[in-house]
């Protein structure tokens, strides 16, 4: 299933974050990709806040991995450094972990990620404009099907 909507501002971003957040499951894993400055670190910071995660979400590009413990974890994954290497990082621990995984530049480790997930494309449209494409199947259709409601 895939739906493309447009987000305006930060408080529509931030509501975009809120619903997913609330489908969350362990074990789930959120693929971001986009323009540069589209928002991924910013959408994931938000996700964090509305799973309870009281910590300052930072972007992982220099670590890889940023680990944010809750009741329900968060491995925030930056996958821009890994192109053709992700599998000398072992992240199968995260990925496939009790937490929710998210991977900003995920197509660059692709190949590691199950076939079942929800990705998120952000693109930029123009000041705060940004045009984001969702897309899943499984057990992340029923995020889908309720955005907007």
């Amino acid at each position: 299933m895939k739906k493309t909507i447009i987000i305006n501002n930060l408080d529509e971003m931030d509501a975009l974050a809120n619903h997913i957040a609330l489908f969350l499951r362990p074990g789930q894993v959120i693929g971001l990709s986009g323009d540069l400055g589209s928002g991924k670190t910013t959408f994931t910071k938000f996700l964090g806040r509305h799973m309870g995660i009281a910590d300052t979400i930072h972007s992982p590009t220099f670590n890889i991995i940023q680990v944010y413990e809750n009741p329900l974890p968060l491995y925030h994954i930056d996958a821009y450094r890994l192109e053709d290497i992700g599998y000398d990082y072992e992240l199968d621990d995260f990925i496939f972990g009790d937490g929710v995984a998210v991977i900003e530049w995920y197509p660059f480790i692709e190949t590691m990620l199950p076939e079942d997930m929800l990705t998120l494309d952000i693109q930029l449209e123009g000041g705060t404009k940004r045009r984001v494409t969702i897309e899943g199947s499984g057990q992340y259709e029923e995020i889908i099907e309720n955005l907007g409601h």
